[in-house]
Parts: structure tokens; sequence; C-alpha cells
């Protein structure tokens, strides 16, 4: 009986080992690695781009290799010893005790360990942390859930956007089901642009939680504290896309916060620069600009399906802790102020949303009182918005 229960049991494991397998073979076959980012599989530290990370992952082995060597020689010893001295073979115990080469040799020893693996460590923590001299400044701010970038030295100098999860991936994830990808939840909408070989100096804040920028490839990971200033810096040695993420628990969308550096030549960097100066040049608005509902409604729309959709939904109908906006009493109402000021400040599972423009703004506050059920006629201009912030 317990013989055929046995076989029975070592069955079902292997079948679901063989199955295990299989899941694992086709996942790999359906997914690719992807340059600058996570690899099928990957049990090491992915490719280096930078002098840092690579001496970050030199550093990796060695320590890795020290331990091991301890560890061998350490419990082999003390193995050996429990074997070969053992009692029931007739061995008795040393009779000695307060040996002064004893005291000396595991003092002096690990003494020694000890410096062989600080010397080493200590100059990589120093250069990590050597921020002088950089040719670009960039300041990288956390939001709930996504990352602004504002270049505030160096080539670009006054380019600002806010870099947020591809929506496709979102509605991938919210699926339950999403296609197999190889950039799944990486990709954003405007990735930070830096060129190749130049030093790139991150300046990390928040604007609510605690965030961290993390990029592997660099071998940069720095917390974005409210209120706080901290800074990194990293130089790509290669072109191309590398990818990141938050590192630091931010809430429920942690997992929706990526970051996408795309490093590019010197050639194509400028090229870029100056394509974004005309584009926000383009973009940019007269606060005193009193707009038509009609028109400030279609600009609100764009703002809302960026930025407000992914919590809120796009029917407006909201999920869980995200209040409705379709027949929100808040939104309907007469005094615009009350939804204003939760725009700019936040409230609750509400970040605040003072990286937008004023238009951006009065534009999707104006979006919200007017579409779906809510057919207030009500207008926010620009102008309230400006009143408001100060």
């Amino acid at each position: 009986m317990m013989k055929s229960i046995s076989h029975k049991l070592v069955s079902l494991l292997l079948t679901a080992g063989a199955w295990a397998g299989t899941a694992s073979f086709t996942v790999a076959q359906a997914v690719n690695d992807l340059p600058g980012g996570p690899a099928v599989n990957q049990l090491n530290l992915g490719p280096a781009a930078t002098r840092i990370a690579a001496e970050q992952q030199w550093l990796h082995w060695f320590m890795l290799i020290i331990c091991t060597v301890i560890f061998v020689g350490v419990f082999g010893v003390m193995f050996y010893s429990i074997v070969k001295h053992r009692k029931s073979v007739g061995h008795k115990p040393a009779d000695f005790h307060e040996s002064v080469t004893v005291e000396i040799a595991w003092t002096v020893i690990p003494f020694i360990i000890v410096i062989l693996m600080a010397l080493p460590a200590t100059k990589v923590v120093v250069a990590q942390k050597d921020t002088s001299n950089a040719d670009l400044t960039i300041k990288a701010t956390g939001y709930q859930w996504k990352w602004g970038y504002d270049y505030i030295k160096g080539e670009g100098e006054g380019i600002g956007f806010v870099s947020t999860l591809d929506n496709a991936h979102r509605q991938m994830s919210e699926s339950g089901k999403p296609p197999a990808t190889d950039d799944y939840l990486l990709k954003v909408d405007n990735p930070l642009v830096v060129p190749v070989d130049k030093k790139i100096r991150i300046i990390t804040t928040a604007n609510d939680v605690i965030h961290a920028w993390m990029v592997p490839a660099f071998g940069v990971k720095q917390d974005a504290i409210p209120g706080f200033v901290r800074d990194t810096w990293f130089r790509a040695e290669k072109t191309g896309d590398f990818y990141g993420q938050c590192a630091e628990l931010c809430g429920k969308e942690h997992a929706y916060m990526p970051i996408h550096v795309k490093v590019l030549s010197a050639e194509d960097y400028s090229k870029w620069v100056d394509e974004q100066k005309k584009r926000q040049a383009a973009k940019a608005d007269d606060p005193n600009k009193v707009w038509a509902l009609t028109d400030l409604a279609k600009r609100g729309e764009k703002v809302y399906a960026a930025n407000c959709a992914a919590c809120h939904q796009a029917n407006g109908k909201g999920a869980g802790p995200i209040k409705a906006l379709d027949g929100s009493a808040l939104v309907l109402s007469a005094d615009k102020s009350r939804q204003i000021d939760i725009m700019l400040n936040g409230k609750g599972a509400m970040p605040a949303w003072k990286q937008l423009s004023d238009t951006e703004i009065a534009a999707v506050v104006t979006y919200t009182k007017n579409n779906w059920s809510n057919k207030t006629g009500q207008i926010v201009q620009p102008a309230d918005i400006k009143v408001a912030r100060k």
C-alpha cells in the first residue's frame, strides 16, 4: 500500500517538474532578452554600460570568492575535526587554554581579510559619490507614479518633461493575461535622453513619498526623498536603450514606475535638444489666454488620457479606493476652487499635479466638468490656476 502511494507521489512530482520545465521553456522562447534591461532566466548581474557598473560587478565576484573560500575553509576544518577526532574512535580533547598563538591568529587573519575587502570597495564607493565636473545635470523628481525630468545645467538646459508608463502596457497588465513582451512594463512615453561618454549628474528628489532612481546597467541607485536632495552620476560608454525601475516601495502602482534612458551620440543628442526646444516653444501657452469651452475640453481630454485615466479610468468611474469623477459632487460643484485645490495639492490617494502647466490643469478640470454625465457647462481658465498657485 505504502509502496504504491510512494510510486504515485514520485510520478506526480515528475509530471509537475516536466510541466514546469515545459512552461519555463515556453516563456523563454516567447520573451527575448532585453538589451539594456532584464534577460530571460537571468541569474547574474546584467552587462555593464559604465565603468562604475563594471567595477561593482568585479567587486561582487571578488567578495563572493573570498566569502566562499572562508566558508569552505572554516567548515572544512570544522567537519574534518569532528569526523577525525571524535570520541568514538578514541580521541581525547586537548588540555590547553589561553594560547597566545591562537589569539593572535584569529585576530590578525580576519583583520587582513577585512582590509583586503575594504580597500577596493572604498575606492568604488568614493568614485560613486564624486559628482563634480559634470557635463550635464538633470533633476529627477519622483511622483506617484512617474518621473519628472528637468535639464538644469549643460546642453539641453531648460528642457523638462514627465515620463510615464506607456498606456498600452498598463492595459496589458490590467487585462490579467499580458502577451509576451520583451519590454513589458518598461516602456515609457518620454524616455530620459543623454549623450554618450559624458558625465551625467542626476539630482533626485520626490514630490510625495520616497522613491528610488535605479538603472542597473549604469550601477546607479539613489533614493528620491521628499524635501531632500540627493545626487548620483553615470557616464554611459555606449549608445542604446537602458532600463530600470523605482526601487523603493512607493504605493499601489510601484510596479508601474519604470525608467528608460536613451543614450545617443553627441551629434544625435544635439539634434534631439533642438527638436525638444522647438517643440516646447510651440507648446508654450499664454496663461492669460481666454479659451472657449470646446477647445479647452479637447485639450483636457489629452491631458486626462496621459495622466488621469490610469487611476480614474477612461470612463471616469474610478476603481477601489480611487473615487469616480463621473457624477462626483466635487466635480459637479459650482465652487471650482475645491477641485483646483486638490489638483494642485493632492488629497488622500490623489497626488499633487503642480508639475502640469496652468493651461493643462485648467483643461483637465474643464474636461471632467463637461464629460460623461457631467454636463455642467462650467469652464476653468488658466488664469484661475495661476491665481490658485499663489
